[in-house]
Formats: structure tokens, sequence, C-alpha cells
């Protein structure tokens, strides 16, 4: 019998919501990344509850038991618990009754066969009991330990209910795949036949997905198979990946962390903020990243006028998309123009000049200095 356990499943405040709701005669089943992560030896962060009871019987026994109860989502039973500070998403068993490819209007269901079968993946339809008895409706268990992304039933009915699945496949795959054993075929095949749903997604929706696939260790693969189904295209028009096997290497030898505002960047051009509905800081940061990438201006002037990390990101993006050699000798630059200070100020040229000519002596003098590896003192300058 497989039993997970870990910290988060023995503590005292989760233990507190499975015991409120044990109260009621329910079932109390985690589901979900936090199970799958901890089968995997992951860390796991949101806990996820299944349960037969209803959400008006969930409130009603948090409650009593001195728990916060929030109606996040009562239309699709979805009550969040939170004890001690820690929140836990408790949710009814449900099963589809129609779905349009974006939202479901669903029916709850009192059978963990219902609620397991409307999910996406196998691997994502593995539950467990408060004491950690792991439960496989599906048969989950053996497609992860082989690593292996599949959909629940066939892959075709599993889009039609949400198209962004294509996506979440292959942000699962970046993740938790196996890069050597590859796609599975019919998960692929279903992917490109249901290109035109993709159109009814929200950005936002499309996004935060490919941020989380753009933050997996090495999403490469997962990319260039979207680029085969044509994925790609139809959520992003005018990406190119043939730069982020590259940067993902240069990252490596950089040490740098993956981060995947700098691999959209590799992907496409400033255009992409405004495609998936970035905040406006990451916006922002996408435009600076590519701008400075595609410019010539030089490693320790990037270092001054960007600073350490931004710097640092910009050079390794110019190397992939130039596919040049990365050289790690190049930090030694970006340091110094980051710790350098423009030694004058528009007081030391006032009142001789002033307006746009104070402003334009002032970018010549900086233009020197930055010229001079940030040598040329304030006397040099001004003289």
């Amino acid at each position: 019998m497989n039993r997970i356990a870990a910290e988060w499943i023995t503590n005292p405040a989760t233990q507190g919501v499975c015991g409120a709701l044990a109260a009621g005669g329910g079932q109390v089943l985690f589901v979900g990344g936090c199970v799958r992560n901890t089968l995997m030896g992951l860390a796991a962060s949101d806990i996820d509850i299944s349960t037969d009871l209803e959400p008006e019987t969930v409130m009603k026994l948090a409650r009593a038991a001195g728990i916060k109860a929030v109606p996040t989502g009562l239309d699709h039973g979805t009550v969040t618990l939170v004890s001690n500070g820690l929140a836990h998403e408790v949710t009814t068993f449900r099963k589809d009754v129609a779905t349009d490819g974006r939202r479901a209007v669903v029916a709850f269901s009192t059978r963990i066969e219902d609620d397991a079968s409307r999910r996406d993946f196998t691997f994502n339809a593995i539950y467990a009991r408060p004491d950690g008895t792991v439960i496989d409706p599906l048969g989950g268990m053996a497609d992860l330990r082989e690593r292996r992304v599949r959909f629940i039933g066939q892959a075709s009915d599993r889009i039609k209910e949400d198209y962004l699945r294509s996506l979440r496949y292959f942000r699962f795959h970046a993740w938790y795949g196996d890069a050597e054993a590859g796609f599975d075929a019919e998960a692929l095949s279903a992917i490109a036949e249901s290109l035109d749903g993709l159109a009814m997604l929200s950005r936002e929706r499309v996004g935060a997905e490919a941020l989380k696939l753009l933050s997996a260790p090495d999403p490469a693969p997962s990319v260039a198979a979207m680029r085969a189904t044509g994925v790609l295209a139809q959520l992003f028009p005018g990406a190119d990946d043939r730069a982020l096997a590259p940067l993902i290497h240069i990252e490596t030898q950089a040490g740098a962390a993956p981060d995947p505002l700098r691999r959209l960047a590799a992907l496409g051009g400033v255009e992409m903020g405004k495609t998936l509905r970035l905040s406006r800081v990451q916006a922002a940061r996408l435009d600076q990243l590519r701008k400075a990438a595609i410019e010539a201006t030089g490693a320790g002037e990037l270092g001054y006028r960007l600073k350490g990390d931004a710097a640092r990101d910009a050079l390794m993006l110019r190397c992939a998309l130039l596919e040049g050699p990365w050289d790690n000798a190049v930090m030694d630059l970006v340091t110094v123009g980051a710790n350098a200070r423009f030694p004058v100020s528009a007081r030391d040229l006032m009142p001789d000049l002033t307006g746009p000519d104070l402003g334009a002596r002032l970018s010549e003098l900086e233009s020197r200095w930055i010229a001079s590896g940030f040598s040329l003192s304030r006397a040099e300058l001004l003289s």
C-alpha cells in the first residue's frame, strides 16, 4: 500500500481542517499537485482537498471548528479554509454537465471516480487520505513513475473541455515529463487538431500558463513541440524559439536561475508583452531586455545603465540570439560599469549652459567618460 509522508500533511493546521470535515462524516482526500509532487520527492505548495461534502456543509463544519471559511468559488464547489494562516482549497466532488472550452457547468457528486475523470492528466488524479494512504482510481501512479504526461481518457475530449489544457500539457511535460522518452503521440495529435479552440482563451490565462512553462528547468523541448503542433504560432504570433535552447545552455554556464521573462524575450519582440497581457512591470522589463540585447551597447555601459542582473540578462540573451559563445569574464566589465558613478553634474556646467544645450553637453561628457572605461575624472572631463 502506497503512503505519502511530508511535513505539510502532518501540519496541525492541515490536520485540523481534515478533522473538521471528517466530523461531518464526509470523505477528505488530498489531490493534485501536493500529492503528485510529494510522490516525486518535490516540494508541495498549494494544498487542495476533495470531499463529497457540499460547499455549504464545508463552511458550516469549518466555522464550528473555528476555521475561517472563504467562499472562493461556490458555483464550482470550492471553499478556501484558512487554518493558522494556511490556506486549504476544498472542492466538492464534481462531474461536468456541459463545457464550452473555457468554462464548465458542473454538478456535485459523491463518487471519487466522477471527480477523477474530469481532471486533466492521470498523475493529477492521484488522491491521498489524511493519514497519507494513496488512492489511485485511474492508474496515475504508473504514469508518474515513468514520468509520462498522459491525458485522462481521450485526449481530444479533455482538450475540448478546456482548450488551455493544450498549453498545460506542454507545461507539465517541461516540469515532470521524461525528455528522453518524448511526447505522447495521441496527445500531440489531439492538440494539433484543436488549434482553433485556442483563440477562445483569454490572454491573461495564456500568459500565466506560459510563464509557468518557461520557469521549468529546461522548457526548450516542450516549446519545440509547441512549434511542431502549431500551438506556438497560434498563441504567440511571430514567436521564434531558435534562441531558447542556446539561452538555457548559456544560463547554465553563467550560473543564472531560470527566468521566464528572459526566456520569453528569446521567443519574440516587445509586442509579446501586449499579446500575453503581462503586467506593466513585466512588459517594461521584457521591452528593456529585448532592446538591450539587439543593440550594440558594450558590457560596461550596460552595467552602468541597467546595473548587474539586468545587464547580465541582456548579454546572455544577445549571445543566444547571435549564437555566440558566453564568457563569464564579461561580467567583470558589467561590475565595473554598475559600480561607476558619473563624476559630472548639471551644476558643474551652469550657468554657462542651460536647457537643451546643458543636456547635450552632459550627454557628450558622459559618452566620453564611458568610452574611457569610466576612467576620466571630473577635472579631465571639464578641462
